[in-house]
């Protein structure tokens, strides 16, 4: 087994955590593998080579520039404020050797110069929540969902903001290594859990907006505090002092959802957390998260995550 070479690329104004987080997540691979000549040999590149300034100030020294760079097996462009102004010889680099690489990933903001390079075009990708809406507008020909912490559409992969640059890496050791190698990464930088990709970027209360009247403020507290019981609409419009009609308009007015779409939200993320975090059983954790049978929740488990909650559990939860 060689090493995978992967390459980072580094530019003004890039940020600091989406390279970081990747690269810290490719190097712990030699020390899981117990073996320092296996793993990934990873370097980075700037277009001349020479030393970046990132969005928080940190100076960084590139190991080559572009010209001199290799094609790698995994390419990596991170995002921050420097892709605004485009980089032209970044781009085109990227457009005559972007798809070159085995594999060509972005974080953050970095989807928006494969987008400015062709290399969405015609794909599904993600980006950092707040950038969704404008990576559409400017580049119609790439299918953005702003929902999922990272999407994979053959061998391109972007991921939103940040942090789930780290959740992208771990995938991509665990389809390279294994399960178990990923996680022990993961343990070893203290992720507490490798997120799926088609996870929300947000929990459900921060994806929703809040409420500006108290009574429907109350709601929302009372919903994700209490899954497990009757949040029918005209159960929760009666605690708001409301008609139903009334209620349902003015939740959806206010918080940008309906009240069984957040409902389901709160639901299927509280039995997500169960599942992750103890053993038990389905059954369980359907009765407590408001589902009447197992059924039920497979059915929102699959409409919401892609996936049962066997596998789910199967798949996300950490060794013990």
């Amino acid at each position: 087994m060689s090493q995978r070479t992967v390459l980072v690329l580094l530019f003004d104004g890039v940020q600091s955590l989406d390279l970081t987080g990747p690269v810290e997540v490719f190097s712990g691979a030699a020390r899981a593998l117990g073996d320092p000549n296996l793993g990934y040999r990873v370097r980075t590149a700037s277009v001349d080579g020479r030393p970046v300034r990132t969005s928080s100030g940190l100076t960084l020294v590139p190991d080559t520039d572009l010209a001199t760079a290799s094609v790698p097996h995994t390419l990596v462009v991170p995002g921050g404020v420097g892709t605004r102004p485009g980089h032209p010889p970044l781009i085109e680099w990227l457009r005559a050797y972007g798809l070159c690489a085995e594999r060509l990933v972005s974080v953050c903001t970095g989807a928006a110069l494969l987008a400015k390079a062709g290399l969405l075009d015609g794909r599904r990708a993600t980006t950092h929540w707040a950038h969704s809406d404008s990576l559409a507008r400017d580049h119609p020909a790439v299918e953005v969902d702003p929902d999922p912490i990272f999407i994979r559409d053959g061998k391109v992969s972007t991921s939103a903001g940040v942090t789930s640059g780290i959740d992208l890496a771990l995938a991509l050791v665990e389809e390279d290594h294994g399960r178990d190698v990923a996680l022990t990464i993961a343990r070893y930088l203290v992720v507490f859990l490798r997120r799926p990709g088609n996870q929300a970027q947000f929990s459900v209360q921060l994806a929703a907006q809040t409420a500006s009247r108290s009574p429907l403020r109350e709601v929302q507290r009372w919903v994700s505090e209490h899954p497990g019981a009757d949040l029918s609409v005209a159960a929760l419009a009666s605690r708001a002092a409301l008609s139903p009609r009334h209620f349902a308009r003015a939740f959806h007015a206010e918080t940008g959802m309906t009240p069984g779409r957040y409902v389901e939200r709160v639901r299927v993320e509280h039995a997500r957390r169960l599942l992750e975090e103890t053993t038990d059983g389905i059954e369980q954790i359907s009765r407590n998260s408001g589902y009447r049978n197992p059924e039920a929740l497979r059915r929102a488990f699959v409409r919401t995550l892609g996936a049962p909650p066997t596998d789910y559990r199967r798949r996300f939860r950490p060794a013990a």
